[in-house]
C-alpha cells in the first residue's frame, strides 16, 4: 500500500518534467540581428533555419537588400535554440550559405564578396 505522502511525492516527481518543458517554451525569446549586404549585388532571397531542420523553408525577405544596405532580422519561431543556418540568394545568381551560426551571440552578419 502506498502511503499518501509517498503518492504525493511520486506525483510531484512525474509532474516536474512537464513543468520544466512548459517553462522552457515560455522563455523562448525572439532572436534579432542586423543583416548587412557588402557585396556588389542585391540580396533577393534570405532563409534562416534551425540546424535541426531538413530544408530552408520560406524566403523571409519582403524586399531586396541593395549593396551597402542593412536591415534587422527577427526570428520569432518559438524555438529555444541559438544555432541556425542562413542562405542568401543574390540577383547575380550567387548563393551563399553559412551553417552553425550562434545567432544569440552574433549581433550582425555581413555578406561580403567571395
Amino acid at each position: 500500500m502506498v502511503k499518501p505522502f509517498n503518492r504525493l511525492l511520486l506525483s510531484a516527481v512525474f509532474a516536474l518534467p512537464i513543468v520544466s518543458m512548459t517553462v522552457q517554451k515560455a522563455i523562448a525569446e525572439d532572436l534579432s540581428f542586423t543583416l548587412k549586404n557588402a557585396t556588389s549585388s542585391p540580396l533577393v532571397e534570405f532563409y534562416v533555419e534551425a540546424m535541426s531542420q531538413s530544408d530552408w523553408g520560406e524566403d523571409i525577405l519582403t524586399d531586396s537588400v541593395k549593396p551597402g544596405e542593412s536591415g534587422n532580422v527577427t526570428i520569432a519561431d518559438g524555438k529555444t535554440t541559438c544555432i541556425y543556418g542562413i542562405r542568401g540568394v543574390f540577383a547575380d545568381g550567387d548563393v551563399l550559405e553559412e551553417e552553425n551560426l550562434d545567432l544569440c551571440k552574433l549581433g550582425s552578419y555581413t555578406y561580403t564578396e567571395k
